[in-house]
């Protein structure tokens, strides 16, 4: 059972952007981005930033909290 760490996806949906948008922009494959939306696989933190600048929000937004 994976654990969904980051909203990368709600935050694309809610900007009306596409995977295929985002990985144009980082110059990677959208194969990765699908992985990173699915929480199959976390960006390291220096893309994380990148993404969140992409997307205008603060690279919090993206990650979700731990509730315990």
């Amino acid at each position: 059972m994976t654990k969904d760490l980051n909203r990368i996806k709600v935050v694309l949906v809610e900007k009306k952007n596409t995977g295929k948008w985002l990985a144009g922009h980082l110059g990677v494959s959208v194969s990765t981005v699908s992985k990173w939306v699915s929480n199959m696989v976390l960006p390291n933190l220096g893309t994380l930033n990148d993404i969140a600048r992409f997307l205008d929000v603060n690279m919090k937004d993206l990650l979700k909290r731990n509730k315990e």
